[in-house]
């Protein structure tokens, strides 16, 4: 079934060689079949641009811009296609010479979505929400110097976990599974599972290991009293904000998905084994 395609906008990172060369290319194309186009590059730390309405959003950079693209449209269900300009990552299937016929697909209903979880996170201070954030990778606390073990006490629901003593935390969508958490010695998840990785980051204990939880389990992390260094949150490597002894962290899913066009060229197991150099010789 052919999809009505009106509005699309344009998400671009500018650090990425020949990003204003794609957005021209493809703005001209859009323009010449009637869709109103609006472009939105950025350079560096930007805000989140708010966005009224649109059919699609086109990601023009790397994994990171398909992080930034993610908070713009949560809340609105709209699709982003994802268009890496470099080598591969593990989000973006679609490489820029495959734009167009991607999105011809796609307008003619040849192409799936795939539906992200995503993660909110909230901070409650004394009693108060001092911090909301949402994101398709992982919230990460963690000292905010050089190898400084924090404490952290981590529940599940009700259940208390236990308490941490680590360089930090890292709670990890599926999709996030092959972000930060992989570094820190975390499973590879299928991204469209509905599960979470707790994931903590060098532990002094070595009983504390990665473990997956359900989808619907909701995380609650206290920093603890006498800390010999900062903490500070972190969602998805864009937002951060420092956190105070005796802060209380929630973790859960978010009831709204990221929404990725697929590619048939290639799958996240295509991709996965080019990027792990899964050949299976002596060099693998």
């Amino acid at each position: 079934m052919n999809r009505n395609i009106s509005k699309v906008m344009i998400v671009a990172n500018l650090q990425k060689e020949g990003a204003s060369l794609l957005i021209d290319d493809i703005s001209n194309y859009l323009d010449s079949l009637g869709i109103e186009v609006t472009v939105f590059s950025y350079s560096g730390k930007t805000d989140i641009p708010k966005l009224a309405s649109a059919d699609l959003v086109f990601s023009l950079g790397g994994d990171g811009t398909v992080l930034f693209c993610s908070r713009i449209v949560e809340s609105l269900s709209i699709p982003i296609l994802a268009v890496n300009i470099g080598d591969f990552g593990f989000i973006t299937e679609i490489s820029k010479q495959e734009w167009k016929s991607a999105f011809i697909k796609y307008q003619n209903g040849q192409l799936n979505l795939s539906r992200r979880v995503m993660i909110k996170v909230m901070v409650e201070r004394d009693g108060s929400r001092v911090a909301f954030h949402k994101g398709l990778n992982d919230a990460v606390i963690s000292s905010n110097g050089i190898s400084n073990i924090i404490k952290l006490n981590l529940k599940i629901n009700e259940t208390d976990l236990g308490k941490y003593r680590a360089d930090g935390v890292i709670i990890a969508t599926p999709t996030g599974s092959t972000a930060y958490s992989i570094s820190a010695g975390g499973p590879i998840l299928d991204p469209e599972m509905e599960a979470l990785i707790i994931n903590p980051i060098c532990p002094f204990t070595l009983s504390n290991r990665p473990i997956v939880v359900s989808g619907n389990e909701v995380i609650h992390i206290t920093v603890e009293e006498d800390q010999r260094t900062d903490v500070i949150l972190s969602v998805d490597g864009q937002d951060a904000y420092p956190l105070k002894s005796g802060d209380k962290i929630i973790v859960e899913r978010s009831q709204t998905r990221a929404l990725l066009i697929r590619s048939d060229k290639r799958n996240f197991y295509d991709i996965l084994r080019s990027k792990l150099n899964w050949s299976g010789g002596a060099n693998a």
